[in-house]
């Protein structure tokens, strides 16, 4: 018989694992990056901080690109099982029922878009919800058939800074616009750059994610180098439309510039080694670009 100690360590080690599977399911930390792109978006466009409506942006995001992730592994549990860096994940090893995720999916995706509609506008609710549909019912099931599905997940990959800024100012305005081309042109060297390091894994799971079907060959690396060379003159026009100064965009060019320089090594060599610079680089390129702009308000 357990002494009443043993089954209070019992319970809650058996609660840490549920919390952590919770966790899991809302892939945390790619879910905090479309979080912060977001916030940046609304901090660039606002001419004033509201807190609160910053907070219930931040809040709302996560639950419902929490929701989507959720989704996603929902609809891809069996394929999960098949990679080595998802089978341990709460749904194909058993530890979470479809059902369960399911209920939580839909508490984060109705409760994200009351607070996102109530608390802030109803135009953001409504593009979030817009980007839930999108990355569920569209890129996810594309990723087994084409390649074309990069494309068709670089939009609501964008759309963050464009609902931070709607979150703003309840517009859309031009500037908006470049915000998010800058995030959808950046998606690509930054998914491919993924896909190349995962690529044994993608190809278990049946994914199809890199842009040639000769997978990680010069083809590859061309439209890799190509997106991250078209990201410079992107990137500089905050500055020819007074979203940026002269020392700001000196930055910013200066990180398209590195970016570039890695992305014409692998264009050369086509390694895995630089695939993954590019990789990790990308993930520190656009919350460089975004806070550049940020502080150039201050």
């Amino acid at each position: 018989m357990l002494s009443p100690l043993t089954y209070t360590a019992d319970k809650e080690f058996s609660l840490a694992i549920k919390l952590k599977d919770y966790v899991m399911l809302t892939k945390f930390r790619l879910t905090t990056t479309v979080v912060l792109s977001a916030v940046l978006g609304y901090s660039i466009a606002a001419r004033e901080i509201n807190w609160i409506t910053l907070l219930c942006l931040a809040l709302g995001g996560f639950m419902t690109t929490a929701s989507a992730n959720t989704f996603n592994q929902i609809i891809e549990k069996d394929i999960d099982k098949l990679m080595s860096r998802t089978a341990n994940r709460p749904l194909p090893t058993g530890r979470m029922s479809v059902t369960e995720a399911l209920i939580f999916a839909l508490i984060m995706a109705i409760g994200g878009f009351f607070i996102l509609t109530y608390f802030v506008n109803l135009f953001s609710g409504i593009m979030s919800i817009t980007s839930l549909l999108l990355y569920v019912l569209a890129y996810t099931p594309l990723k087994r058939i084409s390649s074309v599905s990069v494309l068709v997940g670089a939009i609501p990959g964008a759309m963050p800074p464009l609902i931070g800024w709607v979150a703003a100012t309840n517009n859309l305005a031009f500037e908006a616009w470049i915000l998010f081309a800058i995030q959808f042109i950046w998606q690509f060297p930054h998914f491919w750059s993924i896909a190349w390091v995962l690529n044994d894994d993608y190809q278990k799971a049946g994914f199809k994610m890199l842009p040639s079907s000769g997978g990680k060959n010069q083809a590859t690396a061309f439209q890799i180098m190509a997106y991250t060379l078209g990201l410079i003159p992107l990137s500089l026009l905050p500055f020819m439309f007074k979203m940026s100064g002269g020392l700001s965009a000196t930055f910013i060019l200066i990180a398209g510039i590195v970016f570039s320089v890695f992305s014409i090594r692998l264009f050369r060599k086509c390694t895995d080694d630089l695939a993954k610079k590019i990789m990790f680089f990308s993930f520190i390129y656009l919350p460089i670009v975004q806070l550049l702009l940020v502080l150039n308000k201050l």
